[in-house]
């Protein structure tokens, strides 16, 4: 069964993320396109801000713009064919990689918000492997299955996040007074003390974000 996925990604080098931050009056849209290419690196994009010129010299002295063509203009709404340089990080080649689509993507704060269809959890995980490689910072924000059940909906959290939550909740962890270590909880699944607070932690978040915030109450950092 196929799953949708609502995440927000940060990384310094992710597509025109440091045009987001030279400017606080951008917001950025990748238009969606039939593109099943994962070598790709020409995307087309509307982006709205009221002064063409200066957005241009952003884009300019963007590192992950190595040209750009003006397609379209309206009244401060722009739309681009940008071809990104080689060191631009993008989250769509692992996505067609493990036979995903990109469904929606926008910028928010100085990341990006995206809407990802994934057909099993495997994928997530895939995608979710590369952000961790490539130090992208990758928050789940929910995760449903696409039968339109509520029995679908996995609460943000992948299949680690989930083993690591159950193990600590078996074990006494959340218990008051504890009753078993962090250390103790991560030797029963195998892994190290800080690569289990780094599960637990992200995702008690995303189990939080998930279950009692919505899209627009998720704190984007």
């Amino acid at each position: 069964m196929s799953i949708t996925v609502k995440a927000y990604i940060k990384h310094d080098e992710l597509a025109l993320v440091p045009t987001l931050r030279q400017s606080e009056d951008v917001s950025i849209e990748v238009l969606m396109q039939a593109n099943t290419d994962p070598d790709s690196n020409v995307f087309p994009f509307l982006i709205r801000h009221d002064n063409r010129r200066e957005l241009e010299s952003c884009l300019e002295s963007d590192p992950t713009v190595e040209d750009y063509e003006l397609v379209d203009e309206g009244d401060s709404v722009h739309t681009y064919y940008i071809k990104h340089t080689p060191d631009t990080e993008l989250l769509s080649p692992i996505v067609m990689t493990a036979n995903g689509f990109m469904l929606h993507a926008e910028t928010k704060s100085d990341g990006w918000f995206i809407k990802l269809q994934l057909p099993d959890r495997e994928a997530l995980n895939t995608v979710w492997n590369y952000t961790e490689e490539h130090d992208i910072h990758f928050d789940i924000i929910e995760v449903y299955g696409n039968s339109g059940g509520e029995s679908d909906v996995s609460y943000g959290l992948t299949d680690e996040q989930t083993e690591a939550m159950k193990v600590a909740f078996k074990c006494g962890y959340f218990s008051e007074p504890r009753e078993m270590t962090l250390s103790e909880v991560a030797d029963e699944i195998g892994v190290s003390s800080t690569a289990m607070s780094g599960r637990l932690r992200r995702g008690m978040r995303n189990l939080i974000s998930a279950a009692l915030m919505d899209d627009e109450e998720f704190e984007f950092r």
